[in-house]
């Protein structure tokens, strides 16, 4: 009986590894009936086109932006939509083009879809269905300066899968779409190109605070960065830490564009330190504890 089950064996399976290769021979061959070899070449003209226009249109928003900066925030809104207008509409050129369709690249569709979705793409997925949230709800906008996850910068692009951030430090993250539904994003001017930014000065109890202030307050109305139409506020209080007493002035004006948000601080702080300087108006002084 064993004799008999070996001598089945050696002839069943080289007649089962020949059917599979003839099937897999024939799945081979139905897979590329379904590719028109004929579109595929415009299909390659297609996408070399679609990346040269897409950096042309890049490179225009960029040149005319930097010579009208008042049209800066919208181009770049008009540029992520186009963005997304031609990506889609390449995509259905080179599908239509380098397939036959008929009921099997349909089915097939239908199957890789359905598969990816439930697992290899589950997060493109989610990724995708946030950037539609993100791009209806708009908590922030292509331009904005934003505070995200302890990175601060301006949000340069917003794609389908994920937002791309330039910091102050001119690095480049991306973000995917799906963190800004479980996360709080800043935003410093949501669509302005006017910001307030924020700059405090330290004082020390028994100085003249009321010439301080307005010297802090002079200093950043003369500004050459200042956004007049809005005002200047100085805030004062008395500040307690560990090793000292102070008083914290806090200037908050408005700068005429976020790209000179830390140029508008330093010449803020420059002018007022110099007028400190210039008044005797001292900072406040750390009281250092006598060793017993």
């Amino acid at each position: 009986m064993t004799r008999l089950f070996s001598i089945l064996f050696v002839f069943v399976t080289p007649m089962a590894f020949a059917t599979e290769e003839v099937a897999s021979v024939d799945n081979i061959q139905q897979f590329a009936s379904l590719i028109r070899w004929s579109g595929v070449f415009f299909s390659l003209l297609i996408v070399a086109a679609t990346w040269l226009l897409l950096k042309f249109i890049n490179s225009m928003v960029e040149s005319v932006g930097s010579q009208f900066v008042q049209y800066r925030m919208l181009l770049q809104k008009l540029q992520s939509f186009l963005q997304f207008f031609i990506y889609m509409t390449a995509g259905l050129m080179v599908f239509m083009l380098s397939f036959r369709i008929n009921d099997h690249i349909l089915a097939l569709i239908g199957g890789t879809l359905a598969v990816s979705v439930g697992f290899a793409l589950k997060d493109l997925a989610a990724s995708f269905i946030a950037g539609m949230t993100v791009m209806i709800d708009r908590p922030f906008q292509v331009g904005d300066r934003v505070t995200f996850e302890g990175n601060y910068g301006d949000i340069i692009a917003i794609g389908l899968r994920s937002v791309r951030m330039r910091t102050l430090n001119d690095d480049i993250i991306t973000i995917p779409n799906n963190k800004f539904l479980n996360e709080v994003t800043v935003s410093g001017n949501y669509g302005a190109l006017d910001m307030q930014v924020v700059i405090p000065f330290y004082v020390g109890m028994n100085e003249d605070i009321t010439l301080a202030r307005d010297l802090i307050q002079e200093a950043a109305s003369s500004s050459r960065y200042i956004h007049l139409p809005k005002p200047v506020t100085v805030l004062v209080k008395q500040t307690i830490t560990d090793n000292y007493l102070a008083i914290q002035l806090t200037c908050k004006a408005y700068v005429v564009d976020t790209a000179y948000e830390k140029l508008f601080e330093t010449d803020i702080t420059l002018r007022v330190m110099q007028e400190f300087k210039k008044h005797g108006i001292l900072p406040p002084r750390i009281a250092v504890q006598s060793e017993s």
